[in-house]
């Protein structure tokens, strides 16, 4: 069984929690700041600099990391588990409006990494309904991962075909918290993680985003 098709079998018990827990009301589909819901997840959004693939800031200076408050919970969920061992959350992205997306449809064109925005279900990012991760120490510190952010190549995979045992534990230990947060991955991108719930959440193209 593949790591996406176990993360999904794996998180099927906790989405059927999750339905109850974490609310189908309005108060679950609000968009709040990441960092409301849990101040020890670290945020550093790498399209509010030039540090990612389009080597220029899309967002403006100061954005904050929004997401549905659903899935923020579930974020608090998956934090709690790593901090008991020492670990946490950094997030890379949260939602993302449609101009942002379409500025890296038009770097990248390609369908395996980044949404066409003008086609399909667009980007699960402009629904508030996923996020890009990553995993910290105790200190905060980056740790090793199969790549950095961005990194359209094969080593980005969700299934780590690597040699590094570090880098391979740790990869696991993110997609447990997350599964165990009822998050699922992409095939494509080990730091790309979306809630199950994300088809009930519309596409929402142009909400301003708010500075800190």
């Amino acid at each position: 069984m593949s790591l996406q098709r176990l993360s999904r079998h794996l998180l099927w018990p906790l989405f059927l929690f999750a339905a109850s827990a974490f609310g189908k009301g309005d108060e679950a589909t609000e968009f709040v700041d990441i960092k409301s819901v849990d101040k020890t997840i670290i945020v550093d959004l790498r399209y509010a600099s030039a540090n990612n693939v389009a080597r220029r800031p899309l967002y403006p200076p100061g954005t904050v990391a929004l997401v549905r408050a659903g899935v923020a919970q579930r974020l608090a969920v998956a934090q709690e588990y790593l901090r008991k061992k020492g670990f946490g959350l950094k997030i890379w992205d949260a939602y993302r409006p449609q101009a942002a997306q379409e500025q890296l449809w038009r770097t990248t064109h390609n369908r395996s990494y980044v949404a066409d925005p003008k086609e399909g279900r667009g980007s699960m990012h402009i629904r508030g309904a996923a996020v890009d991760a990553t995993l910290v120490d105790a200190d905060g510190r980056d740790v090793p991962m199969p790549t950095d952010f961005d990194s359209f190549t094969p080593t980005a995979l969700l299934e780590y075909k690597g040699n590094n045992p570090n880098v391979r534990e740790n990869l696991k230990l993110l997609q447990k918290a997350m599964a165990h947060g009822g998050f699922y991955g992409l095939r494509t991108e080990w730091w790309h993680f979306c809630a199950p719930e994300w088809k009930h959440y519309p596409p929402v193209p142009d909400l301003k985003l708010a500075s800190q």
